[in-house]
Parts: C-alpha cells; structure tokens; sequence
C-alpha cells in the first residue's frame, strides 16, 4: 500500500523544517506531494492559530475561528480560548481528533503529504509540558491520532538530537525572542514545575525527557518510523540516509 503522509518530528532546532522539505523535494520526484511547515497558517491536520468559542458563548453553536483573520482587539478578547495554551484538556481533545479525522477524510487520494511536529511534539507540549499528564495518557492520545490516520499508510521519520542544548544554542541568535519564550513555557509548564525547572538548562531537561518519551511512544505505534540520529552534525550524510530511507518505501 502506498504511503501518502510523512511526518516528521524531533527536538527544536534538529532540523525538522529543513529535511521535511528535503524530503518533499525528493517524494516529489515520483508524487504529487502537499507540503506543509510548522507556522504557515492553515494547516490541514492541526490548529496553529486558532481559537474555540463554546456553544454557550456563540448562540448554541460552537465555533473555530482564525485569530490571523480577526482584529487585534478580538485577538486580545479571544486568546484564552486559543486552542493550544488555553483550552482545557477535556475541550482541546475533542476538536483536536475531529481535525484529523476531517484531513483524512479530505485527503486527495493522488496527493502525498509531508507535515512536520503534529503527531508528537504538538500532543506532547499540550499532554506533557502544559497539563504534566504521565506518558500513559499521552501515549493513549497519540495512539488515537494513529488509529485515525491509518488509511493513509503514515510514516514518522524522527530525527534524535543526542545534542539538544548545543542546538538550540546555536539556532536561537537566528529567532530572536524565541528562546526566552520557549524558556517560559516549558518551566511554568505542569511537567516543569514538576521537575521544578528553572532557567535554560530547566528547559533542556524538559526537551531531553520529552525525547525519551516520544521514541519510547514511537515504538509503540503501529505505523512505519525510521530514526535519524544527530541529522544537524552532517547534512549531507542526513540527506543520503534519508533519500535511501525514502527509496525503500516507494512503490517500486
């Protein structure tokens, strides 16, 4: 069966967004193929700028509504019911699956899709870093987004960073204010206080246990992965392994 959805996902600042695009480049050699980034608005399968309004706010109808599109002071008026970083968990869930299931079901069929960070880092930065679930109840979470997904033949493709703080060091002067951002919300985050993490190596212990987690979560999936170790310390190398990785899985 042919796969039509490759994810990508891995720590910030390993690489995702550059070999998601290698990888787009080279599937489309062979396929039609729908690429789609992190942080480029409507995605098809995650909300990235989004916000809810409950049934009970909105005339018994319960709305999603594109912050890009509303104005700044309905933005400010609507951010605490941004979904992701403001909804709770029981409300974010449910819209969340019905996402998905809607891409699978409006999925062309001649169409393959690259996405990068929405099947693990975006549920583990809400299940994990912002509520401080245990592993169990992420994994079960991220099962569903696999059980729904399915008929699209998904491959996850991780790129393990055995040198994450090194990267984010490196990649931080190119994204300013980023890293005291990021710095932010994992520390005040339930899993942070948790672990009662301060400061950038507070961050780096968060990153490194949400590694962890995510490749044990991996294993248990049932769909075809492929690690990538430390990508950022040879490109080139990156790339050839991935084109050989990819060469496979094509129909021949």
């Amino acid at each position: 069966m042919k796969h039509q959805l490759f994810i990508v996902e891995g720590m910030p600042c390993c690489g995702k967004s550059t070999l998601s695009a290698f990888l787009a480049e080279v599937l489309s050699e062979s396929c039609k193929v729908c690429y789609v980034d992190e942080g480029t608005g409507q995605h098809p399968a995650d909300y990235e700028f989004h916000a809810y309004i409950p049934a009970e706010e909105d005339g018994g109808v319960g709305r999603i509504v594109a912050l890009c599109d509303c104005s700044e002071e309905e933005r400010n008026r609507l951010m605490p019911n941004k979904i992701y970083d403001g909804l709770p968990w029981k409300v974010e869930m449910p819209l969340m699956l019905d996402k998905w299931r809607q891409f699978v079901t409006n999925a062309t069929p001649d169409t393959t899709y690259v996405f990068n960070c929405v099947l693990l880092q975006n549920p583990m930065c809400e299940t994990m870093m912002r509520f401080g679930f245990p592993e169990e109840t992420s994994l079960q979470y991220i099962q569903q987004l696999a059980e729904i997904i399915q008929p699209l033949n998904p491959v996850v493709i991780y790129l393990e960073n055995n040198h994450i703080a090194e990267a984010v060091q490196k990649a931080a002067p190119e994204r300013p204010g980023w890293l005291d951002a990021v710095i932010a919300y994992h520390n005040e985050g339930k899993y942070g206080q948790s672990i009662s993490a301060q400061g950038f190596d507070g961050y780096i212990a968060c990153l490194k246990e949400r590694q962890r987690r995510e490749l044990r979560i991996l294993e248990k999936l049932p769909l075809t992965s492929y690690v990538l170790e430390d990508p950022q310390l040879d490109w080139q190398s990156a790339r050839e392994k991935l084109r050989g990785f990819i060469s496979q899985q094509l129909p021949q």
